[in-house]
């Protein structure tokens, strides 16, 4: 099941790719034991790696995602910080903590009488990288040493 998010990301990967040289298989999964089957079967593909996209589902299934990436040694990447703190091997996404902030300021400006629908929709202002150095380790992955320099937070 994929959000509105996951369907633009999707799109944009699929426009991207061929350009890349590289194959994409969407797996719309739910969770549960399709997850572990989806993953599975994936990870059966030569040099394969996973993005994980933003969905309700993923986020409520991280840990499993996270486990079964480790078990069947296949990179991925996550929306969201805590999926890299989690043991996921690196995310790029919105930092949350700012989105957070920005809401603050909608419901007090909600509050002092401004009509939530005047409100502009705001898009994120800043993204984050964060690498997990242990997770590439037991991966057996080789970072360049240029590329945790350009991260927001590397966890070794």
């Amino acid at each position: 099941m994929a959000s509105h998010i996951g369907r633009r990301k999707l799109r944009a990967a699929e426009a991207v790719a061929p350009s890349l040289d590289i194959g994409l298989t969407a797996i719309d999964i739910h969770g549960g034991d399709e997850i572990e089957r989806a993953i599975a079967t994936f990870a059966g593909q030569p040099d394969g790696g996973l993005i994980v996209t933003p969905h309700p589902s993923t986020v409520a299934n991280r840990g499993s995602i996270i486990l079964l990436a480790a078990r069947h040694r296949l990179p991925a990447v996550y929306p969201y910080r805590y999926f890299a703190a989690e043991s996921g091997l690196m995310s790029y996404g919105p930092d949350q903590v700012e989105q957070w902030r920005g809401a603050a300021s909608y419901v007090d400006r909600i509050l002092r009488g401004d009509k939530p629908g005047e409100l502009p929709v705001q898009a994120p202002t800043k993204y984050e990288l964060v690498i997990n150095l242990k997770t590439a380790k037991v991966l057996g992955l080789n970072i360049p040493p240029a590329f945790p320099l350009r991260a927001d937070e590397v966890i070794e």
